[in-house]
């Protein structure tokens, strides 16, 4: 059976000029694991018995990223599914989209991570090396454009 885990995938939208592109306000929260490789992912993380998913999605966050369900809109419509292996076994990871209320919330890192970052597309994409994770942030980006 495959490892289940599920996280958000958190943006923010910066005041911008008039003039700019809304999408070129959008920034995308990376946390860096303080373990392995010290890769840059969402918050995410194992579902707990008795948990449904999106329980699990918002639990990470808070415990992660130090953010409450109540300061996230959760965004209607997005919910990605990747898959791949983990040490040979194979693991789910199903993700949501969420903007955060006050783009100057303070992140809250647990000993997980060591740090965080608010990136815009391209750099969240050079930081979020697998392939998969980079196609997932790219299809968010479109996803948020064709709503405005």
């Amino acid at each position: 059976m495959a490892v289940r885990a599920c996280g958000l995938i958190i943006y923010r939208r910066l005041q911008s000029a008039p003039s700019s592109k809304v999408t070129d306000s959008i920034e995308y929260l990376l946390l860096q694991t303080s373990y392995g490789t010290h890769h840059w992912t969402p918050p995410k993380g194992h579902v707990d018995p008795g948990e449904d998913d999106l329980q699990t999605a918002f639990r990470e966050t808070q415990e992660e990223a130090g953010l409450q369900a109540s300061q996230l809109t959760l965004i209607e419509g997005y919910k990605k599914e990747l898959h791949y292996p983990v040490r040979g076994k194979p693991k789910t990871v199903i993700y949501w989209l969420a903007e955060m209320k006050d783009c100057n919330t303070e992140i809250k890192l647990s000993e997980e991570h060591q740090a965080f970052q608010w990136l815009k597309l391209e750099d969240a994409c050079k930081f979020a090396e697998y392939e998969d994770m980079q196609a997932t942030l790219k299809e968010v980006h479109q996803f948020l454009c064709s709503k405005e």
